[in-house]
């Protein structure tokens, strides 16, 4: 997924971290990826009381609630990632919390965060075929095959085999009618 990925690429770039948060932190993310999500919880927190703007652990300490489906604790800590967050970690907590309100079922509330995340950078696939998810679920069925269509020219799979299976012709041009004129 989008976030892990960003996550990953951001945590080999960092250079040596000092201070008691990071340790914190790197046992929290540890035992995150171990399964262990209480206890990543309880040091991502440790983290986070060390050091009140430490954006990472808000953002991994969402991610778990979110798998845990504490969806208003992870809608507060991805909160705290824009908050804090430099523009691209703002751009991440959009999209995250838009995937959490999407699974509350808070569907317009994901579009918005959605768009946000999309007015930050427009690159970023999965926030496309996320919004379509939520504008389907809307009854925004047209702005659903857009964002798909978005989604899959960015390299999206899901929305490509998605708009392969119900609108095979999703590729073709569509037909602009011609202006008349007097």
């Amino acid at each position: 997924m989008f976030s892990i990925a960003i996550i990953l690429l951001i945590i080999a770039s960092t250079t040596a971290l000092a201070g008691q948060e990071n340790d914190y932190f790197n046992r929290g993310y540890e035992k995150h990826l171990q399964g262990d999500l209480k206890a990543a919880i309880k040091d991502y927190t440790s983290a986070i009381e060390k050091n009140p703007r430490f954006t990472m652990a808000y953002q991994m300490r969402g991610a778990v609630w979110q798998r845990m489906r504490v969806y208003d604790k992870a809608i507060n800590d991805f909160s705290m990632v824009i908050t804090f967050g430099e523009t691209h970690f703002q751009a991440v907590g959009y999209y995250n919390r838009g995937i959490v309100k999407n699974m509350a079922g808070d569907f317009f509330g994901a579009i918005t965060d959605f768009n946000e995340a999309l007015n930050i950078d427009k690159k970023i696939a999965a926030a496309y075929f996320h919004r379509g998810i939520a504008k389907s679920r809307t009854g925004d069925s047209f702005g659903r095959i857009q964002d798909f269509r978005e989604a899959a020219r960015l390299g999206d799979v899901n929305a490509e085999k998605w708009l392969n299976t119900y609108y095979p012709t999703w590729k073709q041009p569509v037909a602009v009618a011609p202006l008349l004129t007097n």
